[in-house]
C-alpha cells in the first residue's frame, strides 16, 4: 500500500509551536488524559482540523511534545555541564532531582505506561541525555574510573539519575522512610570523591526539596 500523501504542518511553524504549548499546559493543569483534539482546539482557540494538520495522529501530540521538552533540558544540561566542568557529579545530582520532581516529565511517565510508541520516546531522549552525561563524567575522571573504589562511571551515573526518581516515586505515594538518610550519605560520598570547593555557594539536593515539599 502506498504510503499518505497528507500534508503535515511543518516543525518550525509558530502556531505548532502555541499548539505544543497549550499541550504542556493542559498535561500541567489537568493531566496527560485531558489531551484531546477538541480540547486542544479550544484550548488554542482553533479549529479541530487544524490542530490534525500539524498532528496527524494523538500519539503524533505526545511524540512532539516530549522531543520539544528533551531539547529544551538536553540544551539546559549542556550549557549547565559546561559551565560547572570542575563539579560534573554534583551538577548531574542537583539536575536529577530538578528532572525527577518536574510535573511535566511525571505526565510523560504516566502516559509512557499506556503508550508504547510513548515510552520508546521516553527511553531515546533518555539515553540521549545519559550519553551527555557520561561524556562530562569521563572528561573529569577518565573513561575507566572507578569513583570510591568499585563504581565505574555508567554505574554511578544510574546512581545519580535513578535515586532521585525512585525517591520521587516513594513520596508520591506518601512514603519517606529514610529517604532524608539514603539524601545526605549520597552526598556525602558524592563529597568524598568531588570535594566542593565552595560549598556555601551550592544548594543541596535535600535542602532544595525541603523547600519545595513545603510549598
Amino acid at each position: 500500500m502506498a504510503s499518505s500523501a497528507r500534508r503535515v504542518g511543518a516543525e518550525t511553524s509558530k502556531t505548532r509551536d502555541a499548539l505544543l504549548d497549550c499541550v504542556e499546559k493542559m498535561m500541567l493543569d489537568e493531566g496527560y488524559a485531558s489531551v484531546t483534539y477538541r480540547a486542544l482546539a479550544a484550548k488554542a482557540g482553533v479549529t479541530p482540523s487544524l490542530v490534525q494538520y500539524y498532528f496527524p495522529t494523538l500519539d503524533d501530540i505526545f511524540i512532539a511534545a516530549i522531543r520539544r521538552y528533551s531539547a529544551r533540558n538536553l540544551e539546559f544540561l549542556n550549557k549547565t555541564l559546561e559551565k560547572r566542568a570542575d563539579d560534573p557529579l554534583r551538577a548531574l545530582w542537583e539536575y536529577s532531582w530538578d528532572e525527577a520532581s518536574g510535573a511535566l516529565m511525571t505526565e510523560f511517565m504516566a502516559l509512557g505506561n499506556h503508550r508504547k510508541s510513548i515510552r520508546a520516546e521516553i527511553a531515546a531522549a533518555t539515553e540521549s541525555v545519559r550519553k551527555v552525561q557520561l561524556k562530562a563524567l569521563t572528561a573529569k575522571f577518565g573513561k575507566n574510573a572507578r569513583l570510591g573504589g568499585d563504581l565505574s562511571l555508567p554505574a554511578l551515573l544510574l546512581l545519580i539519575s535513578g535515586l532521585p526518581k525512585f525517591l520521587n516515586l516513594e513520596e508520591g505515594i506518601g512514603v519517606k522512610t529514610a529517604h532524608a538518610e539514603v539524601t545526605k550519605a549520597f552526598e556525602r560520598y558524592l563529597d568524598s570523591v568531588e570535594p566542593p570547593a565552595a560549598e556555601t555557594k551550592r544548594t543541596s539536593a535535600s535542602r532544595r526539596r525541603t523547600k519545595s515539599s513545603d510549598r
